[in-house]
């Protein structure tokens, strides 16, 4: 393959590795301050992509691939889960002690994913959102935090 892009490999500086994943606060559990932990691995596929797989278990939960379309100046995510259901995400993410932000706007409902990296880019807190009436109103659907393990 070739050069890998150069702004991708800002993305990958921080984010390929083995993370522990928390997943906490979620609003449809039974019991919200349960506490289900995980992990996700996100490593470089043919140069041009990352993949992240997310374990609560043995078997994926869910699968993201993120890019870059040069002509649009732009990351983007796919993201697959164990449901089957597959998503594009808008994506910004600048590194290191800032943000993550995955953001679809998609007929069915709104979704983002609202990240802080910390400054040693060891942990990223997140907490993704839905909004059913075009982003006028958002619902936290759970907390999530990334450490570092490798």
């Amino acid at each position: 393959m070739g050069k890998r892009n150069e702004a991708l490999q800002r993305v990958a500086d921080v984010l390929v590795g083995d993370w522990k994943v928390t997943m906490t606060n979620a609003w449809f559990w039974e019991n919200p301050a349960d506490v289900v932990e995980g992990s996700a691995t996100v490593a470089w596929l043919d140069g041009a992509f990352l993949i992240m797989r997310w374990y609560f278990g043995d078997v994926p939960e869910a699968v993201w691939v993120l890019s870059r379309s040069d002509a649009r100046d732009a990351f983007v995510a796919l993201s697959y889960d164990e449901r089957g259901v597959l998503r594009v995400f808008d994506m910004t993410f600048t590194g290191v002690g800032g943000e993550w932000l995955l953001t679809r706007e998609d007929p069915d409902f709104y979704q983002r994913l609202v990240g802080t990296v910390s400054a040693d880019g060891n942990r990223i807190d997140t907490h993704p959102d839905a909004s059913e009436d075009h982003g006028k109103t958002w619902r936290k659907d759970f907390d999530l935090t990334f450490e570092r393990r490798a």
